[in-house]
């Protein structure tokens, strides 16, 4: 790859493992992070390994051209100072996933899922159902687990189940999947893009690269799929909730290539959105054979992914629900109509701006609206309009103790922010946490 020094911009778990990968590849390699906290155990063991690291500040001259490439993480904007400076002097921009593709054994088979919503529990179960049926299978990408940290791991003919999002398809070159899935596309991540145009043309990289050998799984219910795969390479194959497709929704069961595959009962995770993801990862299950008792036995025991409509608890007859991975609008969409019960909503989060007026058709069981960080007033200023009652709060924890003061017997609190996490929190997985815990207190 030329020079021998790279820059790991952005450390990170995707960071971490990326320079651990290029130090054993031979590389020199420094690390830059403008946060200086960092997992004091990964400082120590890179610098161990001669990482040279700088943290805490981004300084002018620090990226120059004695570099061969940079490795990005996913999370920073391509109109980073040295992602621009790069470009001017064409040293090559990637990520942590390109880079540890680059090092993937030949005729490993990589899954690819992607979509604005419903790919972690699409890659959870599909990886779930690969896990139950045979032996050389992997997990990795944005569910949580570096593709870095598994390159070492994988042999000939494994197979990697990755959860793939528009950030890390941002910075691919060669990045290719076997099978890849696109579960649904809506507004989201603009402010990341600059558009929605921009945003679903990434999207679209999934399919980069592929010939009839390879297979798209695509939602026929999503207009904006139908239209953005229209001119894929790919052997395109269709799964739907409300119409005839290659797996669909039929006499109250799924249904893949004319041949039941299992009961709606039978699925122990509820939802129309649900029962789409569960399709999707179904007929990646039958791209490898694997057999509808199988996947019948993973389905009725799957409890579903952390953070996403998450149960963690009743307090009083009240149950609470943690959703703190619905970062849109679209998420919480999704996770209101979940529920037919009265429901205590609490929303917050990062200001990026964006309307919620697409929530108002979705609040009918809505009793009352709890708004915390960056976004209160703004929420406060809408729940009005929708003639639904708002507390503001500064913190989740003071949303979480008001919501537990009003929310009456048989109610629901939810925890749907429609926003991201980044104001108060370092990610959804540490909001969803602390309302956990806030809940286990109450108990």
């Amino acid at each position: 790859m030329g020079k021998d020094r790279v820059f790991v911009l952005g450390m990170a778990r995707s960071g971490y493992e990326a320079a651990r990968l290029l130090v054993s590849r031979g590389y020199d390699v420094l690390v830059n992070d403008g946060k200086e906290e960092q997992n004091p155990e990964h400082v120590d063991e890179l610098r161990e390994l001669g990482v040279e690291l700088h943290l805490g500040s981004h300084p002018d001259d620090l990226f120059d051209e004695t570099f061969s490439m940079i490795v990005k993480n996913p999370g920073i904007s391509n109109n980073h100072k040295y992602v621009e400076k790069a470009n001017e002097l064409d040293i090559p921009v990637i990520n942590e996933m390109e880079l540890a593709y680059r090092y993937f054994p030949r005729d490993v088979r990589i899954i690819g899922i992607t979509g604005t919503n419903g790919k972690t529990t699409t890659t959870t179960i599909t990886y779930e159902i690969f896990k139950a049926a045979m032996d050389r299978v992997f997990l990795a990408g944005n569910i949580g687990y570096p593709v870095c940290s598994i390159v070492d791991q994988l042999e000939p003919d494994d197979i990697v189940v990755m959860e793939v999002s528009d950030h890390q398809l941002s910075n691919v070159c060669d990045f290719k999947t076997d099978v890849a899935v696109l579960t649904n596309l809506f507004e989201a991540h603009i402010d990341f893009h600059g558009s929605y145009e921009r945003y679903i043309a990434m999207k679209k990289r999934i399919f980069n690269f592929h010939t009839k050998s390879d297979v798209a799984i695509l939602n026929k219910d999503n207009s904006d799929v139908m239209e953005l795969t229209r001119d894929i390479g790919s052997m395109k194959k269709y799964f739907s909730s409300r119409s005839q497709a290659d797996c669909c929704i039929h006499k109250g069961a799924i249904w893949y290539d004319g041949e039941k595959v299992i009961a709606l009962e039978d699925i122990r995770i509820k939802g129309s959105h649900n029962y789409e993801n569960t399709m999707a990862a179904i007929m990646v299950a039958k791209e490898f054979g694997i057999d509808n008792k199988t996947i019948s036995k993973v389905m009725k025991n799957f409890n579903g992914v952390e953070h996403r409509l998450e149960f963690s608890g009743t307090v009083d007859g009240v149950d609470y629900y943690n959703d703190s991975k619905a970062t849109n609008i679209k998420s919480t969409q999704i996770a209101l109509s979940s529920f037919d019960k009265p429901t205590v909503l609490l929303l917050g989060g990062m200001d990026r701006g964006h309307s919620f007026e697409e929530l108002r058709d979705y609040l009918s069981n809505v009793r009352l609206i709890i708004s915390y960080g960056e976004t209160r007033f703004r929420r406060d200023e809408f729940a009005e309009s929708c003639d639904i009652e708002c507390i503001v709060a500064e913190t989740l924890e003071e949303a979480v103790l008001a919501a537990y003061e009003t929310a009456e017997r048989g109610s629901v609190v939810l925890l749907s922010p429609a926003c991201a996490s980044w104001d108060q929190f370092a990610d959804f997985e540490a909001r969803g946490n602390l309302f956990k815990d806030c809940v286990k207190k109450l108990l």
